[in-house]
């Protein structure tokens, strides 16, 4: 009697193991050959150099003000005492890119050029320039930037960064009537810090966002003097890509650039919408 129980015992035990085997092998094997993840980046974001070449079509508002032998220069609008249009402008762009790393590069030339007759007097650069004078005026920008960026997020479907970068700003200003001329000119590397985002809401349209900028108005006056200014670039886009190599852009910018140094100051204003063709390799 005492065999055949140890008998029993033993068959429920063994099919205890295999009903037990048969559960857990399965399981095992679907654990071990469970397929991974594939990555699946959104059309455009696989290249190593992309460039970018397009029009911009900004709105301007211009002031400066110029002082020389202790006398002191008008604040002169550019566009209602010298007749400034609004133009627009090529621009281009270069990235490289390598894994999280960007480095990039980006040139607008502005140029504004008019003809007008004054309708106030005005003072600029120490000479004065009376009412009635006709005068011809031209405001010549130059808009490089030279950058860094990291994406410390990265997704398939967007990421997200933060730019290093210095802008560097060189503008000449001058006046000429037929009685005398005038010019200042003012240049300087502006470093800039900011972040940047893209998203695609779909795999082959993208929305990006970028603000960069700095002000001196932080630092004592010990430290910057007779020397203050700012520099803001705000950038947001859109990219419709065609293939991984070709795509268009269309966006708004805005650069807004002031500065005080000594008795001179400016403050630009421009933007307004661009469109850009955009190639990578």
């Amino acid at each position: 009697m005492k065999l055949k129980c140890d008998r029993r015992v033993i068959r429920l035990y063994a099919a205890m193991m295999v009903a037990v085997a048969s559960l857990l092998a399965p399981a095992s094997a679907r654990a071990q050959f469970q397929p991974r993840p594939v990555s699946d980046p959104a059309t455009g974001e696989q290249f190593h150099i992309e460039g970018a070449i397009g029009l911009w079509f900004p709105g301007t508002e211009m002031q400066i003000s110029s002082s020389a032998l202790a006398i002191a220069g008008s604040t002169i609008d550019f566009k209602t005492d010298l007749g400034l249009e609004d133009h627009k402008f090529p621009e281009f762009h270069l990235v490289a890119k390598g894994g999280s790393h960007k480095f990039r590069l980006q040139y607008i030339p502005l140029d504004y050029s008019q003809e007008s007759i004054l309708r106030r007097t005005i003072v600029f650069n120490g000479q004065r320039y009376d009412v009635g004078l006709p005068v011809n005026s031209r405001l010549d920008w130059k808009a490089w930037r030279v950058g860094y960026e990291y994406d410390f997020i990265t997704r398939d479907r967007g990421f997200g960064g933060f730019i290093l970068d210095v802008k560097y700003t060189d503008v000449n200003a001058s006046l000429a009537s037929p009685i005398r001329s005038d010019f200042v000119h003012a240049q300087a590397p502006i470093p800039t810090i900011g972040g940047i985002f893209r998203v695609y809401p779909v795999p082959n349209i993208a929305i990006t966002g970028e603000i960069t900028g700095f002000t001196l108005g932080w630092a004592p006056n010990s430290i910057r003097g007779d020397t203050n200014g700012h520099y803001a670039d705000i950038d947001f886009y859109g990219t419709v890509n065609f293939t991984n190599n070709i795509g268009v852009q269309g966006g708004y910018r805005r650069f807004d650039v002031g500065y005080e140094l000594k008795h001179d100051t400016g403050a630009f204003t421009v933007k307004g919408i661009y469109l850009n063709l955009v190639a990578r390799y």
